[in-house]
């Protein structure tokens, strides 16, 4: 039920005195982390350790306690709704702008969604636990990271809104402008068949989405790859489908 897996990048080695290497704010590719005030990501530094992210990787499990949570540094996660006799669909995704775990912000333990590693990459993670005190000492931090949640939620309102009123071809545009705004580079790892669980229509409907985008030279196709040719030609289509979540992310974390 996810794209092809593929192997995740090596975590840093251990320091040369044993200890688990720690991040350097400066050098952070997370946004949240590399913004955070000094004082406030020293609090959460001492807990953060890197790993790897496999695509196909759950890192929340649905209706489960919430283990860690982690700040993304390379990758894409999707955020998960799924039921029993309707299948599965996108509410939302996560990359180096944010962080999946939104749920502990909000002092709920567990989420009736999933966290599934879409793309691979690295991320710096730490125990639930472990940030809910964090936030206890540094009411500064919580809301920081809390504006952050006010974001996700807009990100799956609008998700639903697009899955409601909008063309399917207006749906996958929205779709690789958000997934292309998270990695580097035009060059987009997915496959058919996951575009259709994520987006929550049949095959035979996303593969002609998929052509009518590759006919109109806005991007291109191979097994396993898409590659983004044209952003502004995704923009015009996808229209307002895209672009209020990023707004709201702009006005409340970078504002």
């Amino acid at each position: 039920m996810v794209a092809e897996v593929v192997e995740a990048p090596r975590p840093p080695r251990p320091n040369e005195d044993g200890t688990v290497p720690r991040p350097i704010q400066d050098q952070c590719r997370n946004h949240l982390l590399s913004i955070l005030i000094p004082d406030d990501f020293a609090l959460l530094r001492q807990h953060l350790d890197i790993g790897p992210l496999a695509v196909g990787e759950v890192l929340i499990a649905a209706d489960t306690a919430i283990p860690r949570v982690w700040f993304v540094e390379q990758g894409v996660v999707s955020i998960i709704a799924a039921s029993a006799d309707a299948g599965q669909i996108e509410l939302g995704l996560v990359g180096r702008e944010g962080m999946v775990g939104v749920p502990v912000l909000l002092d709920a333990g567990r989420t009736p969604d999933e966290g599934r590693v879409q793309m691979a990459g690295m991320a710096w993670s730490m125990p639930a636990d472990c940030l809910r005190a964090t936030l206890i000492d540094s009411p500064r931090l919580h809301r920081s990271l809390l504006r952050y949640a006010q974001v996700a939620n807009v990100q799956v309102a609008s998700t639903a809104l697009a899955n409601g009123r909008f063309k399917l071809e207006q749906r996958l545009a929205r779709w690789l402008l958000m997934c292309h705004d998270r990695v580097d580079g035009d060059m987009l790892p997915t496959t058919h068949r996951f575009l259709s669980l994520m987006l929550g229509v049949n095959r035979t409907g996303l593969t002609a989405a998929v052509a009518t985008l590759e006919r109109a030279h806005v991007i291109a196709t191979r097994r396993g790859t898409i590659t983004v040719r044209s952003r502004a030609m995704l923009l015009r289509l996808a229209g307002s489908s895209y672009g209020v979540p990023e707004a709201e992310y702009a006005r409340l974390v970078d504002g």
